[in-house]
């Protein structure tokens, strides 16, 4: 197992060796019995935070340093994890994982040893973990069915209890192997605002509608600030296709924040295996194009959530569970 971290260039990593892959693939393969075991209960995502401490000690210690600090990027990038059988690529709308597999087992592991796993029931009737595949009819979606360029965004910006990290697994890479994660860390993008701007994006002057795949037309946030908390290291709460200006000064800003998370974005071409975790409290996401195919081939990334305070939104989960509403 080797930790190795890049401050500035390339976001951090771990190497799961082949040794540490066979004793992750032997504790997720427990939580995959009774076959047919469902992901969703609070019983089997109880059996995955129990199981998280049996994971190799590097892995565990990684996730917990990044935990602590996500570093100058946001990002951490981790390989060799295990996947077990790797059926064909869904196409349909709205497809999830509901049955335990070797893949989503390793996913509620690792977001219980970041926090505890979160959904939210509007999108993707609340699965926890939810695919990413292009979709027949979607190509120019801005959302996971989309494969045109899908610009940065934190994840669920307008929602009052978004996730603290946002876990990105790659089954199955896009034929031509151009697809392209691409994240971009106010760490970074800070030093090089503008004082007119860093004032405006701190001002109430925003306001974000939910993405298509949670269904909400019309809806949307009272105004808001794009950047909050410690001046020196503020979070970001931004969509680039979603959130809209409502000032002159707001709008200049905005354009300034876009031009520079193009200047200062790192891109990793996942490959399967791959985990990127991304801090979704200081760094957004987006990725480029690609041609999907609809052969069972495509692209195939399984997403979970995870965060740090599940009491937060205690009033939005039925029966103290893992879904909001």
């Amino acid at each position: 197992m080797t930790v190795t971290a890049q401050p500035g260039t390339r976001p951090q990593t771990v190497t799961v060796d082949a040794a540490d892959a066979q004793q992750v693939e032997r504790v997720a393969a427990r939580l995959t019995e009774p076959a047919g075991c469902l992901i969703d209960s609070p019983d089997w995502l109880a059996r995955a935070r129990r199981a998280w401490p049996r994971l190799p000690t590097g892995l565990v210690s990684g996730l917990r340093e990044y935990r602590r600090d996500s570093g100058p990027t946001g990002t951490l990038l981790v390989r060799g994890l295990p996947l077990g059988q790797v059926p064909p690529t869904p196409a349909e709308p709205g497809s999830v994982q509901r049955e335990g597999t070797v893949a989503a087992a390793v996913l509620a592991m690792i977001a219980s040893g970041l926090g505890d796993p979160v959904a939210y029931r509007p999108e993707k009737t609340g699965a926890i973990v939810q695919d990413v595949v292009p979709v027949p009819g979607q190509e120019d979606y801005q959302s996971n069915a989309g494969s045109v360029l899908l610009t940065f965004h934190t994840e669920n910006a307008f929602h009052p209890h978004r996730p603290d990290f946002v876990m990105l697994l790659c089954l199955r890479a896009d034929h031509e192997r151009v697809a392209e994660l691409r994240t971009a860390c106010i760490r970074e993008v800070l030093p090089l605002l503008t004082d007119e701007s860093r004032e405006a994006l701190l001002a109430p002057e925003f306001v974000t509608a939910p993405p298509p795949s949670f269904g909400l037309p019309g809806a949307g946030t009272t105004p808001h600030a794009v950047l909050t908390g410690a001046p020196e290291d503020p979070d970001i709460c931004v969509d680039l296709a979603a959130t809209a200006p409502q000032t002159q000064r707001a709008k200049v800003a905005m354009h300034e924040l876009q031009e520079l998370f193009d200047r200062t974005a790192q891109s990793v071409r996942l490959v399967p295996g791959e985990l990127a975790i991304v801090d979704n409290r200081v760094t957004v996401h987006g990725r480029t194009s690609f041609r999907p195919r609809y052969d069972g081939q495509d692209r195939w990334l399984q997403r979970t959530f995870a965060v740090t305070d599940l009491r937060r939104s205690r009033g939005m989960r039925e029966a103290d569970g893992y879904v909001l509403d």
